[in-house]
C-alpha cells in the first residue's frame, strides 16, 4: 500500500529553522502535486505550501519568504524548509501527495500522519 511517511518534526525556539521531509513508498505509477498543511486543535487543516510536478510551487501567505518547498522526484520526496519560525507556526504538519497508483487511472490525494513543530521559547 501507499505510504507517506513525514520527518523532522520537534522543538524549535522562535527564529530557528526546521527541516520537514515527507516520502512516498508503496505501488506508485506517478505522483502529481505534492504539499505540506498544518492543524492547530479545533481548526481546518490549512494548506502551506503546494508543488506540482512540473515544479512550480504555491505558498500560503503566512508562508511566503520563511518556508521554501522542494521535491526530489526520484526519492519520491517532498522537502519544507522552514525558516524564521514563530509561535504562530506551532501545528501538526500534514504531507499530502496526489498519487497514482499500480493498476488504477486516477490519482488519489493521500496524507501522512502528520509531525508536530513547537515553536517556543
Amino acid at each position: 500500500q501507499v505510504q507517506l511517511v513525514e520527518s523532522g518534526g520537534g522543538l524549535v525556539q522562535p527564529g530557528g529553522s526546521l527541516r520537514l521531509s515527507c516520502a512516498a513508498s508503496g505501488p506508485i505509477v506517478s505522483i502529481n502535486t505534492m504539499g505540506w498543511y498544518r492543524q492547530t486543535p479545533g481548526n481546518q487543516r490549512d494548506l502551506v505550501a503546494t508543488i506540482t510536478s512540473g515544479g512550480s510551487s504555491n505558498y500560503a501567505d503566512s508562508s511566503k519568504g520563511r518556508f521554501t518547498i522542494s521535491k526530489d522526484n526520484a526519492k519520491k520526496t517532498v522537502y519544507l524548509q522552514m525558516n524564521s519560525l514563530k509561535p504562530e507556526d506551532t501545528a501538526v504538519y500534514y504531507c499530502s501527495a496526489d498519487v497514482r497508483m499500480s493498476g488504477t487511472y486516477a490519482y488519489r490525494t493521500m496524507w501522512g500522519q502528520g509531525t508536530q513543530i513547537t515553536v517556543s521559547s
